[in-house]
């Protein structure tokens, strides 16, 4: 029998070792699989908290339903009846600017008539189908891209809003190939963002007519989708189905190296275990220290990825003290508006069953690469920052009856500029050790659909390893 290892018991750790389990007996490879967590309890930052009726999200709040990654899992695990599409209301998102909250525009008449770009920005987006493409492959900032193609204004009030709600990222440093790969290619074959769009939407209408089931020409579109209680109930899920003999929490993977009677040894604070391949689904920085040791030259470059911290705060209020209309997803802040907050979501409006009844649930982030020290803020200070917005904003002045604060050190991978030449050295680094496979957020896509991808990915790859010898 084969023996794996996989080290980190968040969403990528454990659709790994799911997957590793199930391929494996598709394959009829007798694998057994031990999957390895820090904390005692598993999922990593995907953790719903259930208290006073409220449900509140520690980290991801759900998936985007345009790509099959996830959604293939759930129905494999058959948990497809349980899933939870978000309020089609949901689909209105807003900026918050020159004092009041703009709602993205999502077609030409709406962005005509939009107060969010003022008009010179209008004319200078107006002009991107005859700014020439950029010659060359070097990697680009997003702030360089959003400069060069949409304008200065565009940047402010579109990128890097949008950036700081995904990434909590800076747009002077990420890199667009690596955060936005979709976008690059978009204006590499097209050499126009609006030309692509305009292509590609012929194209869709197209493929439409003939019954085809196409995604959103540049984003990732979709539906945001979770569970009614909470995204927790997926990682609930895999770890029923790895069960109590395939999971040992409670213990830290400490060092990888190479083993006597199996290529591979993994150590623990307490224990020694032998394996034929080991998946690291760790952070970077986590995956640095553990195979320092036996690839020095990879662990410098995993310590090359920085992280952003995070502050969440739910905020829990009697619906009749609010106001201001709840009708949407919530909001983003451009970085010069001068608030404490990146932006709020309202949670209660997004998804059912996130506030008891006649109550509200929203929820605000702090920090961010832009703003890293606001990690370090008391709860009070943390609190009064947000009431301060969300009065500015919102107009609410009544104090809420539910506050609960998450912080998070290390929160997101960013992907900076150089970050594809950096997973490149990594992929040629496993390549030359057979059975060590790096997987998770920190190489090629930080949402969930991304992490089951890689996931998949990883597990394909590690059993065509075992077969093959």
């Amino acid at each position: 029998m084969k023996k794996a290892i996989v080290a980190g018991g968040g969403i990528s750790g454990l659709a790994t070792a799911y997957l590793l389990k199930t391929r494996a007996a598709e394959e009829g490879l007798e694998l057994d699989v031990t999957l390895v967590e820090r904390e005692e309890r598993l999922g990593g930052k995907i953790w719903s908290i259930k208290e006073e009726g409220y449900l509140c999200e520690w980290g991801p709040n759900g998936f985007l339903d345009s790509k099959p990654q996830t959604l293939d899992l759930c129905r494999e695990l058959g948990a497809s009846d349980l899933l939870l599409r978000s309020n089609d209301n949901a689909r209105k998102r807003f900026i918050y600017t020159g004092g009041e909250l703009n709602r993205l525009p999502e077609n030409g008449p709406m962005f005509l008539k939009s107060g969010l770009i003022s008009w010179p920005g209008k004319l200078r987006l107006a002009m991107e189908p005859f700014i020439p493409k950029k010659a060359g492959d070097e990697d680009e900032t997003l702030a360089a891209f959003g400069r060069r193609r949409l304008g200065d204004e565009a940047l402010r009030k579109l990128i890097a809003p949008m950036v700081s709600g995904i990434f909590a990222g800076n747009p002077e440093t990420m890199s667009l190939r690596s955060c936005f790969p979709r976008i690059a290619e978009l204006e590499d074959e097209y050499g126009s963002l609006v030309r692509a769009m305009i292509r590609l939407a012929k194209k869709k209408k197209q493929e439409v007519a003939q019954g085809k089931a196409v995604a959103s020409a540049a984003g990732p579109g979709g539906v945001l989708t979770s569970f009614r209680d909470g995204i927790q109930a997926l990682t609930d899920i895999l770890t029923e189905r790895l069960g109590p003999d395939t999971i040992v929490s409670g213990q830290e993977v400490l060092e990888v190296s190479r083993g006597e009677s199996l290529p591979w040894r993994v150590r623990t604070g307490s224990i020694d275990m032998d394996a034929d391949l080991v998946v690291l689904a760790t952070p970077a920085y986590a995956t640095a220290s553990i195979i320092q040791g036996v690839a020095a030259d990879m662990a410098g470059i995993l310590r090359q990825v920085p992280y952003a911290t995070m502050t969440v705060v739910c905020f829990g209020y009697d619906r009749e003290r609010i106001v201001h209309d709840l009708n949407g997803f919530g909001y983003l802040i451009p970085k010069e508006e001068g608030m404490n907050t990146l932006g709020t979501l309202w949670d209660s409006s997004i998804f059912e069953n996130r506030a008891p009844e006649g109550q509200v649930l929203l929820r605000s982030m702090m920090g961010g690469a832009c703003f890293p020290e606001y990690v370090n803020l008391s709860d009070d200070e943390v609190t009064e920052r947000v009431k301060s917005d969300l009065a500015t904003i919102m107009g609410i002045t009544a104090p809420p009856s539910f506050v609960r604060i998450f912080r998070h050190h290390q929160a997101i991978p960013q992907y900076t500029v150089g970050h594809s030449t950096r997973v490149a050295a990594l992929e040629k680094g496993t390549n030359s050790l057979p059975g060590l496979f790096l997987t998770g957020n920190s190489y090629r896509g930080i949402g969930l659909n991304d992490c089951v991808a890689a996931a998949n990915r990883t597990a394909g790859e590690a059993i065509a390893q075992l077969t093959s010898r």
